[in-house]
């Protein structure tokens, strides 16, 4: 009888024309099935960086960025040639995350319209704290004001250090009457993030305070921000001496 043959082992499966195997989800997937609010801090980073490197998925590239700058409060702060010089970012990457990050600090922003009344010292938080909060040195602006009190522009006064930002009360009211200024709120930023003004804060208030009496320029507040709030001179009772509005 002769020998049964062999059966030939089974052959891999072969694909049907044009199908590929599925693809593990990525974050530009999850978003379009559950929207921007479900992704994490790194996959919305990583939809913006687009592509990792060779050997690092852009999801851990993504995640490294956002670890090495601490967090995305540091990332705010992280300028474009340190976040362009880390591995596997580059320029381009760079450009795209501070964009973003730009246009976040706008939309978070209630701008001062001009001619439209201030409420309160909230609408000055509002308007400039996501612009000044996470500033690295201290900024000191004036917000001249019309008879009305309604903004008519942003004046930036100096620009000092960590701790400290020299003002010479001739200077601020010289920039004002060239405004035509009826009034003044005076703004500056902490970047220590806290609010609670320094004793050389409440010297220089009461200084604008008395210099503005003598130049007919109502100040109407100080405002100082800084991450962890806003402390406003008006609300707390220390415009001391200022004329009435």
């Amino acid at each position: 009888m002769p020998p049964r043959p062999r059966p030939s082992p089974p052959s891999a499966p072969r694909s049907a024309p044009g199908f590929r195997p599925p693809r593990a989800e990525g974050p530009r997937e999850r978003l379009a099935r559950g929207g921007a609010e479900a992704l994490s801090d790194a996959e919305l980073i990583a939809i913006l960086f687009g592509t990792g490197t060779r050997g690092t998925p852009v999801e851990v590239l993504a995640a490294t960025v956002l670890a090495e700058s601490g967090g995305l409060s540091g990332l705010e702060r992280t300028g474009l040639g340190a976040l362009s010089a880390r591995g596997g970012v580059g320029d381009g990457k760079a450009c795209r995350l501070l964009a973003a990050v730009e246009l976040g600090r706008r939309i978070a922003t209630t701008p001062l319209v001009r001619g439209a009344r201030l409420g309160s010292s909230r609408d000055i938080d509002a308007a400039l704290r996501p612009r000044l909060a996470r500033a690295e040195v201290e900024h000191f602006l004036a917000i001249p004001l019309d008879a009305k009190n309604r903004p008519t522009g942003e004046l930036r006064i100096a620009t000092g250090g960590v701790s400290a930002c020299p003002v010479a009360p001739s200077e601020v009211f010289r920039a004002l009457l060239r405004e035509a200024a009826c009034g003044v709120v005076f703004v500056h930023n902490h970047p220590s993030g806290e609010p609670q003004p320094s004793a050389e804060d409440l010297l220089l208030t009461e200084r604008l305070v008395r210099a503005g009496n003598l130049l007919g320029v109502r100040v109407l507040d100080h405002v100082i921000v800084a991450r962890d709030g806003y402390f406003s001179f008006l609300d707390a009772g220390l415009l001391t001496g200022a004329e009435a509005a």
